[in-house]
This record gives structure tokens, sequence and C-alpha cells, in this order.
């Protein structure tokens, strides 16, 4: 699993309307939050993807954006991001290769990814990550309080 201190990897994933989205469409922009969760509609999840749109004012304020990455189809995110108004982009890794380069995928891509967040600053280094299975909530507090680290260093 990629660590505290690396840099990311470059990525590109297929957002929900189809186009594409990649890692350094962010480089000394925004900061990026990144979780990776198992999948649409579910009950943790849900929570997890609503907890980031509510909080997604504070995040916003701190020059940053999140991203949700999950084996979902475009269409399935498509259907999330309708049904809970969410106004941030779901990426496809149908093919697990975002979550095989953040290590967090289980079994090589055959089973859901780990429930990871990445915070990623400006320059595409990971500066915080939070796993958690089942503490969802740990996400986006810990999520907030990295970027408000890093706006203050």
């Amino acid at each position: 699993m990629i660590q505290v201190g690396e840099r990311a990897p470059e990525f590109s994933g297929t957002m929900a309307d189809g186009k594409p989205l990649r890692l350094k469409d962010f480089r000394d922009r925004r900061h990026l939050v990144l979780y990776f969760f198992p999948k649409d509609f579910t009950p943790g999840c849900t929570k997890e993807a609503c907890s980031f749109r509510d909080r997604r004012a504070e995040i916003a304020a701190l020059d940053a954006e999140v991203v949700g990455v999950s084996f979902d189809t475009t269409d399935k995110h498509a259907a999330f991001a309708e049904a809970y108004s969410l106004p941030y982009p779901l990426l496809s890794d149908a093919d697990a290769k975002i979550a095989t380069a953040f290590g967090v995928a289980r079994l090589g891509g055959w089973l859901p990814t780990r429930r990871v967040t990445f915070v990623i600053d400006k320059e595409g280094i990971v500066r915080h990550v939070i796993r958690a299975e089942l503490n969802i909530d740990m996400h986006i507090d810990q999520a907030l309080e990295a970027l408000k680290q890093i706006e203050h260093a």
C-alpha cells in the first residue's frame, strides 16, 4: 500500500459522465482526497459517500477536491451519485488498475477494494492515509485534519 511521503501513482479513471479524470488534473491546483470504497448502494459506502458530500464545503475551503473510486461501472456510479446528490466525481476502476497501483485491491481485484482514503497534496505526495473498514466517520474527520495541517504548514 502507498505510504505517507510517497508520490501518489499516476492514474486515469472514467467518471460517471464517461469523461476521464487523472491525478495530473489536480497537480499544482488542488489537494486531493481520494477515497476507495467497496461498492455503491451498500449501507457503509452510502454513509461514507454522504459524509464527504455533507462536508464538501469544508474540504473546498481547504483548497481540496474529493474523488471516490470503486470497481462499480460508470452507469452504477451515475445512479448512485444521482440518488444521493453526490457533487464530486466517482471513478470506475473496473479493471482494478487504480486500486492495484495504490495497494488497496484485494485478491488482484477479484474482491471489492479496501476502504482507504489518501490525502494527496498539490505536488502529488501522499500526506495522510486513513485505513478503517468499519469506522466510516474516521475518513472524513481525519481527511479534514490532514488538509488543515497541509494548509497551515
